[in-house]
């Protein structure tokens, strides 16, 4: 069964079929006539909110609401569940149409963080919500806890990341301006990868590398996004 390798190595079951609906894209849906994966992510998008609300509560007893809030949505957005799923190898087992196939819907960002989310709408119908949480817990807890000490995505690694696999290259960095006086000194910093360039500014350079990816990240995502 398609799929069957993926919940081995994270050592959680669910029915074939249900299985199936999660790992079947809406294109696959079209064209075979069956159930695409859409009510299982609108489903495992609430529970992987609640469970990872739950995981921050616990975990993080110093931080308001506020900070927590930021922290999950960190945690749950598009870039850090599509890099999770990568990591799972969870593309390599979607259902896609041929078109979507062809358009290398197996790396698109929002395919594969639509069928992360789906996956858990699948466990927590076949095993309830305390299975959920854990399966969340060991996936993105410790994307939390790395967040929470960062407060934002690290972008210049998921762009390195990027590049390696989408392009076999580094991005390149130059701090191409620098101006104030020492102590209020702002750097202005580009980078380049597979032939798409972003500019960021910051206080120090770590910052301005950290602006200028961050923009390039997402701009390259939103093309293999389209």
């Amino acid at each position: 069964m398609q799929g069957e390798r993926l919940l081995e190595g994270l050592g959680v079951s669910v029915p074939d079929e249900l299985l199936r609906v999660a790992l079947s894209h809406s294109s696959y849906a079209n064209e075979s006539g069956g159930v695409s994966n859409e009510r299982l992510e609108f489903l495992g998008d609430a529970v992987l909110n609640l469970a990872l609300a739950e995981f921050l509560y616990r975990r993080f007893p110093e931080r308001d609401e506020g900070e927590l809030s930021k922290i999950r949505a960190v945690v749950v957005s598009r870039p850090v569940l599509a890099q999770v799923a990568r990591r799972l190898g969870l593309g390599e087992h979607l259902l896609l149409g041929r078109g979507e196939e062809l358009a290398g819907g197996r790396e698109r960002p929002s395919i594969l963080a639509a069928a992360l989310e789906a996956l858990f709408g699948a466990v927590f119908l076949s095993h309830g919500y305390e299975e959920a949480r854990g399966l969340a817990e060991r996936l993105l807890g410790p994307e939390a806890r790395r967040y929470a000490a960062e407060r934002s995505p690290d972008y210049k690694s998921l762009l390195q990341e990027l590049g390696q696999r989408r392009y076999g290259a580094l991005p390149a960095y130059e701090v191409v301006q620098s101006e104030g006086p020492e102590h209020k000194k702002v750097f202005t910093v580009s980078v380049e990868l597979g032939g798409s360039r972003a500019v960021g500014r910051g206080r120090s350079k770590k910052e301005a590398e950290q602006a200028a990816a961050k923009r390039l990240y997402l701009d390259l995502e939103e093309k293999l996004d389209g």
